[in-house]
C-alpha cells in the first residue's frame, strides 16, 4: 500500500508561484503494522526518509496535510530511478507508475488519483 500525502504548504519557492492548491506531495510506504516510511523530496537527487507511525500520520493530518491511498504494491528495494528525480510529484509518478505527460504539480496528481479512485 502507497499513501500519498498533500499539503498546501511549502518551503520551496517555485511551487508557491505555480502552483495553485496543494505545492507539495510526498509518498508513504507502508511497512508493516504502523509502521511507514515518508520519502521527502528535499532538492533535485536527494531525497530523505522519514520513518513514521500511524500518530504522526494523524497529526500530519491535522496540520491540513490530505491524504490518497493507492491500493499498489511497494517497491522492495529503492532503486537510484528514485534519486534522479527532480521533483515531489516526479516521485509520486515514478513510484505509482504513472506514465501521464500533463501530471505537473501535486494538484494535478490530486485530480489524477481522485478520478482514478472514482471509477
Amino acid at each position: 500500500m502507497i499513501i500519498i500525502g498533500f499539503s498546501a504548504n511549502s518551503s520551496k519557492l517555485l511551487p508557491r508561484i505555480f502552483c495553485r492548491g496543494f505545492r507539495h506531495c510526498a509518498p508513504i510506504i507502508h511497512i508493516k503494522k504502523n509502521r511507514y516510511i515518508m520519502l521527502q523530496f528535499v532538492q533535485r537527487k536527494k531525497i530523505s526518509l522519514i520513518s513514521m507511525t500511524t500518530r504522526e500520520i494523524n497529526l500530519l493530518s491535522a496540520y491540513g496535510w490530505k491524504f490518497v491511498t493507492v491500493n499498489k504494491a511497494a517497491p522492495r528495494r529503492l532503486t537510484k530511478k528514485l534519486y534522479n528525480v527532480n521533483s515531489c510529484v516526479e516521485l509520486c509518478k515514478l513510484l505509482l507508475e504513472i506514465k501521464s505527460l500533463f501530471v505537473f504539480t501535486p494538484m494535478d496528481l490530486y485530480k489524477k488519483l481522485k478520478r482514478h479512485s472514482a471509477l
